[in-house]
């Protein structure tokens, strides 16, 4: 006896293709369970069908020749389980999710997969400043120049700024301790991105403690250095910047400044016309998948959750 294949059908033959492209453009914004629940499906049935529709969608855009990349590392689970996502950010879009840690082997996956040919034809690659992705980077794509994600480095400042906070938190006590309690977030968090309740706690923070008011602006000015066009104007922006820590008793930024400096390369390769990418981009992907693994929470299904972040800049079948 013969079975034959029919184009129509899904892999779960109960379903058509069109059924199961129906159910994968459903779960791009929503959960599995109230697709399963909304459609009358069982669970799995829905996850199994928006595999197949991701796939699919995979399928159709074909393997890229990426010229500038993005590489980030994203953690999959508690315990330092992490897995590297690399992005093609002329088409804006992830092209890559492997590995089996964020080591220089995992990374000379990602090349070994692209292939010699197309790996040397990429012209810049954005990272942050792991050293295992820029010693692979510079050995398998020596064209390319590196540049260290701005996102990654206002980090390290925020983190240097959330210090700063902590230290004064400890040295104050009765109502100027009162003013610091409970405000790391609206001191971290970009000025347009608070309430107006969250301003007005930040107004009266600053207004209250000198030495956290001049960290809070030396990290707002900070990203200026990102504006310059030429590395000269950028670097004597960053030794202007340097400079006015003297005397602040400010030693995180002191330490920060010095971790730049090692870094430089990194930085002042924006400046270069042909360096000039959409860093934003990098960002969004960052938060759409925070997104994506909130939703998938308790799934052990890393293909599901390698598909999920492959296809989420994809347009629709």
């Amino acid at each position: 006896m013969k079975r034959e294949r029919l184009s129509f059908l899904a892999d779960n033959t109960h379903y058509t293709e069109r059924f199961a492209y129906y159910v994968g453009r459903r779960c791009a914004a929503a959960t599995i369970r109230d697709v399963a629940k909304e459609l009358h499906l069982d669970w799995h049935a829905v996850k199994d069908l928006e595999k197949q529709y991701m796939r699919a969608q995979l399928a159709k855009v074909g393997t890229p020749g990426p010229k500038a990349i993005g590489i980030d590392e994203i953690s999959i689970r508690k315990g330092h389980t992490y897995r590297i996502v690399v992005s093609d950010l002329i088409r804006e879009r992830p092209i890559w999710f492997g590995g089996e840690d964020r080591s220089e082997k995992s990374m000379a996956m990602f090349y070994d997969w692209l292939g010699e040919k197309k790996t040397q034809g990429i012209r810049l690659a954005v990272m942050d400043m792991w050293k295992p992705f820029r010693n692979v980077t510079n050995e398998c794509a020596p064209r390319a120049a590196i540049l260290f994600d701005k996102f990654h480095i206002m980090r390290h400042l925020g983190k240097a700024l959330d210090e700063v906070r902590k230290s004064e938190y400890r040295r104050l006590s009765g109502r100027d301790r009162s003013y610091i309690k409970g405000q790391k977030y609206t001191l971290l968090s970009r000025r347009e991105n608070l309430t107006l309740d969250g301003r007005k706690a930040l107004k009266k923070l600053l207004a209250a403690n000198n030495r956290l008011n001049r960290a809070y602006l030396l990290k707002e000015s900070f990203g200026q250095l990102w504006d310059y066009e030429t590395e000269g104007w950028a670097r004597r922006f960053f030794d202007n910047w340097r400079a006015s820590l003297k005397w602040q008793r400010l030693q995180p930024y002191e330490r920060f400044a010095e971790m730049i400096e090692r870094h430089w390369d990194g930085i002042a390769a924006y400046c270069k016309p042909e360096n000039k990418v959409s860093l934003g981009f990098v960002e969004g992907l960052n938060n759409k998948i925070r997104v994506i693994q909130r939703r998938a929470y308790g799934l052990r299904d890393e293909e599901y959750l390698r598909l999920k972040i492959l296809t989420c800049m994809l347009p629709p079948l």
